[in-house]
Order: structure tokens, then C-alpha cells, then sequence
């Protein structure tokens, strides 16, 4: 008899439980914004790219039509037309940096300069920070080659059209939380700009709490496979930073935490929360921080400890990737916008803005998640503390199996603890704090805690 009592009371619980599983709607002002994003748009600023013949890092920045420095004004002055629409929150500048010969990829003293939006947010108490990045610079074959018409159309005028276009709408709106927008330069010559960027938000103590590095995202097809496919593109993520070590990294192996470093959960929420607004789109993990042996923009900030990731076409062209303008046995290279898809680029746009909309409405993370190992137990005990900034309607836990790259379930709770009828021994779970308007922060991994 007390054996059938206590099934009926777990049973109670667990349907209880499962039925606080929330149906996970659209934000209508979110949903409004994706809506916004045009395909016509992002052609025009592919054009206009491509237009100024070459944005090689060492190409002229002085010259007002041709070279890298016409065009990273250009990309201000459309940063300043959308700050028009900001009430003052939207200021752009060209930051610039002067970097000496280094007997590598730059042989001359050079200014090298990111363009940059900063779309301020609205609570003075909330310092998080949402970049979008994409790189200005453009190349040929030879990597020195300044002179050369250098398209540059999907790598990466595409990454750059998509931040601008997400400027533009997102200047519209009002957040939290505030968001950068930064065509960076000198990618093809090692990173130089994301470099100079990174370290100084280390040295400013910016809080980025999730960086989104755009490059190569406007074209549906692939050579040597032939494959044609616009409903499909990548995000890289690091397991977890080269800065975590000593005893992070011994809690890190112990707790089997390999696939939960912040930039892999930034990626598994941009999956999430994208494929929530954007049709027709499926977001594959690639758990790598890069291409194999590659390298982007995101990677000096996850060197740093921030979270930063890459989103990039499902199926590169490298025909039309680091090569001459030519024409040879019948194959046309180069990287130009007629071998692009703008509505494949309009989806990933798209992507990013939807992402960059739900964290930076949504409240901050969690503090002090934890679980209960005081005692053996077949299911699991999560307590947590508020945010430490934006309005709370309740949390979100979510669970997932060990082998699964992505969160499985979700149970809401109005309260700052839960206990789950799932064993941590078979599960990974992490909290989220969710506002009004079911934006959810990132996920908070539970510490020990007894």
C-alpha cells in the first residue's frame, strides 16, 4: 500500500511537471522585424560594395571611390542615415588603428579602420553587449595583390550587407541591452581588425555576452559537389576557451562539460531561436571553432573568453572564393554578386537579426544556478537567484541527453528552484530567465551546490 502511494504521488509530480512545458511562441514585434528584412536591399549593398573595385586592407583610404577607405565611410554613412530613426541611440564612427610593417601580409604602414554602429541600450544598469560583425576587406589570388579589381561580393559583402540591414531595422527599435554593428578590416591579412577589436574590448572590460561573426553567407551552391541548397547554413562553436584552465578545466572534464562552453551554448540558442522565425532555414551545428584549419573573425573573442561564433554558408564556392576575375576552359572565377542568392542571404540575415532581437530584450542570465548533490537521488534539485538585470515573468529549465547537440525540453516555473523527476547522472540541464514577452536569456549551466 505505502509502495502504490508514493507511485501515484511521483506520477502526480511528474504530470505536473511536464505539463509546465510551454509552447514556445513568436515575439510579434521579433516576427515584425524578420519581416522587414529585404532581399532588394541587401542586393544594393552587395552592389555598392563590389562598386568600389577593390577593399584589399592595404588599398588606397584616402581616395574617395576606389579602395577599402571609401568604402568603410560608406558604410558609416549608412550607419548615420539609420541613426536618424534612433532617437540618438544609434552613433557610428570608423575607429582606426595605425599598424607598422610586419613582414608578413601588410608590408607598409597601413591605417586600418573598422566601421562601427553602437545602438545604445535603454537601461543604464544592463552593460551587456551583442555584437554583429562581418568583414569589409576583399582579395584576389594573390593576397598582396592591392590593385586588382577584388569584388569581394560574398566574401564578404555579404556578411556586411547583413549587419547593415540589421542596423536598419533594429535602429527602429528599443532594447535593454545594447547591440554593435562592426564591418571589421584586415580579416584576409590576419584578422587584424577583429584583433584590434577584441583586445580592446578585453583592456575596456566590455561585457560581450555573445558576438555573431558573419562571413561568406550569400550563395546556395558548391563546387566540385555541385550541390544546390539554400535552406541550410552553419554556426561554428568552440567547446570552450583556451583561457579555461587549471581548475575550470579539471570542473569541466569532471562535470563531462566539453559541449557546454558559452560559445557552443550561444550556438545552440541561435539555432533555437532562429529556426523559430525563420522559415524554411535549418541551422547545423559544426562543433569546431572554424573550417577545418580555418580561421574567422570570432576567433581573437574567443581567445579573449567571450562567447563568439561563425555562421557560414552550408556549401562554399571556391570558384568564386579568393580568386582572379577570368575566365578559363568555359569555368567563370571570381567572387561576384551574379553567383549569389539573395533570399538565401535574406534568411540569414534574418537569423542574426532574430537572434540579436531575443537577447537583447531579454532579461540577463540566472545568477547563482545551482544543483543539489547533498543527497543520491533519482531526480534533480535546481535552485537559482534573479537576474541581476531586466524584468522576470518566470524561467525556463531545459534538459537534454548527454550525446544530443541541442536542448530537448523545457519546463517553466514561475519560482527560483525546481526539482525534475530526471536523474542528473542520464541528463544536462541549464536555466534561462524569460521576460513578458517570452524573450529567454542564454543558458545557465548549474555549479555544485549542496
Amino acid at each position: 500500500m505505502k509502495r502504490s502511494s508514493i507511485a501515484i504521488a511521483f506520477s502526480l509530480f511528474l504530470s505536473q511537471t511536464t505539463s509546465a512545458q510551454q509552447i514556445i511562441n513568436r515575439d510579434a514585434e521579433i516576427e515584425g522585424m524578420v519581416k522587414e528584412v529585404s532581399s532588394d536591399s541587401l542586393r544594393a549593398y552587395v552592389n555598392k560594395m563590389v562598386s568600389f573595385g577593390t577593399r584589399h586592407t592595404l588599398s588606397s583610404t584616402t581616395d574617395k571611390k576606389r579602395g577599402l577607405g571609401a568604402a568603410r565611410e560608406w558604410v558609416v554613412q549608412k550607419f548615420n542615415e539609420f541613426a536618424k530613426q534612433s532617437n540618438g541611440r544609434l552613433t557610428a564612427f570608423v575607429d582606426t588603428t595605425i599598424l607598422e610593417p610586419d613582414g608578413r601580409r601588410i608590408d607598409s604602414r597601413i591605417n586600418l579602420g573598422n566601421a562601427m554602429a553602437t545602438l545604445k541600450g535603454t537601461d543604464p544598469n544592463d552593460d551587456r553587449i551583442y555584437i554583429i560583425s562581418g568583414h569589409l576587406d576583399s582579395r584576389v589570388t594573390d593576397v598582396m595583390n592591392r590593385t586588382a579589381d577584388a569584388p569581394g561580393a560574398n566574401d564578404d559583402a555579404s556578411g556586411v550587407a547583413a549587419l547593415i540591414e540589421c542596423a536598419r531595422i533594429l535602429s527602429k527599435h528599443s532594447f535593454p541591452a545594447t547591440v554593435i554593428f562592426v564591418a571589421v578590416s584586415g580579416e584576409e591579412q590576419g584578422l587584424l581588425g577583429a584583433e584590434y577589436l577584441a583586445k580592446k574590448a578585453k583592456a575596456n572590460n566590455w561585457n560581450i555576452d555573445g558576438l555573431l561573426n558573419n562571413d561568406i553567407i550569400g550563395s546556395n551552391n558548391s563546387s566540385e559537389t555541385n550541390i544546390i541548397d539554400n535552406s541550410k547554413v552553419r554556426i561554428f562553436s568552440e567547446s570552450f576557451s583556451q583561457q579555461d584552465t587549471g581548475r575550470v578545466l579539471q570542473n569541466i572534464r569532471s562535470m563531462g562539460l566539453e559541449n557546454d562552453g558559452r560559445s557552443r551554448q550561444l550556438a545552440r540558442y541561435i539555432k533555437e531561436v532562429s529556426e523559430r522565425y525563420v522559415d524554411d532555414l535549418e541551422v547545423m551545428l559544426v562543433y569546431r571553432n572554424d573550417r577545418f584549419l580555418r580561421g574567422g573573425d570570432h576567433t581573437p573573442f574567443v581567445q579573449r573568453g567571450y562567447p563568439a561564433i561563425r555562421v557560414t554558408e552550408m556549401n562554399e564556392n571556391f570558384n568564386h572564393q579568393h580568386q582572379d576575375l577570368r575566365t578559363d576552359k568555359g569555368v567563370v572565377y571570381g567572387d561576384l554578386p551574379e553567383f549569389m542568392d539573395f533570399e538565401y542571404l535574406r534568411k540569414n540575415t534574418s537569423l542574426n537579426l532574430a537572434t540579436l532581437a531575443n537577447l537583447a530584450k531579454a532579461p540577463s542570465v540566472p545568477q547563482e544556478v545551482k544543483v543539489d548533490v547533498k543527497n543520491l537521488t533519482n531526480s534533480t534539485f535546481l535552485s537559482w537567484k534573479a537576474p541581476k538585470n531586466g524584468k522576470v515573468k518566470g524561467y525556463y529549465v531545459v534538459m537534454r541527453e548527454s550525446s544530443s547537440p541541442v536542448w530537448q525540453k523545457k519546463f517553466f516555473t514561475y519560482e527560483t528552484s525546481m526539482r525534475l523527476p530526471y536523474s542528473k547522472d542520464n541528463y544536462f540541464f541549464a536555466v534561462q530567465a524569460v521576460n513578458a514577452t517570452d524573450n529567454e536569456s542564454l543558458p545557465v549551466i548549474p555549479a555544485v551546490g549542496r
